[in-house]
């Protein structure tokens, strides 16, 4: 994994977004010189065409979720690319290209884009995941944190190689799988020379009473093996804060969860230009949405609700409205569900396609709202959920988004067991949010608006 500006990506992610851009251009670039008529101008205008094709095809690909290494069916998307890279291909090569050009050196040179993507396209589907394992990991631990360590590494990094469990002192039950526990024979320090350990992840809760052998953690590191403790690892590998392996301690004294001037200065900025973008081009989508509305349930037009938003501080969040006007006759506040009866023909759609939020781009200017950061939950929940679950409080710390990184990372929740996974999300974004974060969560907003992935 490698941090970009605070945010963890995996190394190979970026490589293989580095590769489909290269690709198509090399290609290009090569049919072009076989070619053999085509001058220095024409070279640098189709590889040119080829980098524009690339890069949409590079936008389209992580809309379906191809650099995404644990997404299931990705066989099934990648064919979809490759069906769509035909007409973004003619597109770019056929409408961009001047009418004085060579047409036949744009057929070919468009057939050779193509030829690199589906190149590219079969060996990443098909090759074998894991084939080359270099980076070892051992575990410190036997119990039921190790064993999740073990399964969260299984799914989210495939090519990493789990030695075994080496199981603490004063563990109560050992909840891995036999075969992968490791002998206390040796030493662990010992055991990591011998194993040629590259990382060592620490899965255990409790750390008092010489449960951890610190000076051989100490001298592993010193010899150049990474130690990660739970928090840190599953920051880095799900993109969350897990409340399971959180202590107030590390929130005082780690990295992050700053809220410098400039940042906030930056973020206002960004968020004042493109909310007023953003409205004026969804301006007719708004309008045709509240003509339906009336239209099938009559006014109002829009839902206003009592949020709490940073530092605790209420404000009125405003929302089309996609529930019948007594969706909450009798004044008790409750979760929507899935295939909820209140909501009307029209709010399914608008709620499956975002549109019920656009209104919410207002707050966005009025200064109550942030496009990116942890979405905005109801008084009667606050007190209940802060209550329910330490730290929640700490997401009040930013300003409320209308999209954020627990929504493009957790499917749709409306219980307090959901709200708890979308926490740690939140906390992960509260700690580590910058312009870049924000900028990807915004990008993979429109994923999930395009996909319908966890509308309700």
């Amino acid at each position: 994994m490698i941090r970009v500006f605070s945010h963890w990506i995996h190394w190979k992610t970026i490589v293989q977004i580095i590769l489909d851009i290269v690709f198509p251009v090399v290609c290009v670039a090569l049919a072009v010189l076989l070619w053999g008529i085509g001058g220095r101008n024409d070279l640098e205008t189709l590889s040119g065409y080829a980098a524009i094709y690339a890069l949409v095809m590079v936008v389209f690909n992580y809309w379906l979720g191809l650099y995404n290494r644990t997404i299931v069916q990705k066989r099934t998307r990648a064919i979809l690319s490759l069906y769509l890279s035909v007409p973004i291909a003619y597109s770019v090569f056929a409408l961009l290209s001047m009418a004085n050009q060579n047409q036949g050196l744009i057929f070919v040179s468009g057939l050779a884009a193509l030829s690199g993507t589906f190149l590219h396209g079969v060996y990443t589907v098909f090759s074998r995941t894991g084939a080359v394992r270099s980076h070892r990991v051992l575990i410190y631990g036997s119990g039921p944190e190790a064993r999740t360590v073990g399964k969260v590494l299984k799914k989210s990094a495939p090519d990493t190689q789990v030695v075994g469990f080496y199981p603490g002192p004063s563990e109560p039950e050992i909840s891995v799988p036999r075969k992968l526990l490791l002998s206390r024979s040796d030493s662990l320090a010992d055991t990591v020379y011998a194993q040629k350990v590259n990382e060592i992840i620490v899965a255990v809760q409790e750390r008092r009473g010489g449960v951890l052998p610190m000076r051989e953690l100490l001298d592993c590191k010193l010899s150049g093996v990474n130690v990660l403790d739970l928090a840190s690892f599953f920051e880095r590998s799900l993109g969350q804060i897990r409340l399971d392996s959180l202590k107030a301690g590390w929130l005082i004294f780690g990295e992050g969860f700053r809220q410098g001037g400039w940042r906030t200065a930056v973020k206002r900025v960004f968020d004042v230009v493109a909310a007023s973008v953003l409205l004026l081009l969804a301006s007719p989508v708004m309008l045709a949405t509240a003509l339906l509305i009336v239209l099938e349930d009559g006014f109002p037009v829009f839902y206003r609700q009592e949020r709490v938003g940073r530092h605790g501080r209420s404000f009125n969040v405003v929302k089309f409205r996609s529930m019948r006007r007594d969706a909450e006759g009798d004044g008790k506040p409750r979760w929507a569900k899935a295939n909820d009866n209140r909501i009307t023909r029209v709010g399914r759609v608008i709620r499956k396609l975002r549109i019920d939020e656009l209104p919410q781009l207002y707050g966005v200017l009025s200064g109550d709202m942030s496009l990116v950061g942890p979405r905005p939950e109801r008084p009667y929940f606050v007190d209940k959920l802060t209550r329910d679950i330490p730290f929640y409080a700490v997401r009040h710390s930013v300003k409320p988004g209308v999209t954020g990184w627990a929504q493009v990372s957790y499917p749709y929740g409306a219980s307090v067991g959901d709200s708890l996974q979308k926490l740690q999300y939140d906390l992960y974004y509260v700690k580590n949010h910058s312009f870049f974060l924000d900028i990807v969560i915004l990008f993979e907003t429109v994923g999930v608006v395009l996909t319908g992935k966890g509308a309700q």
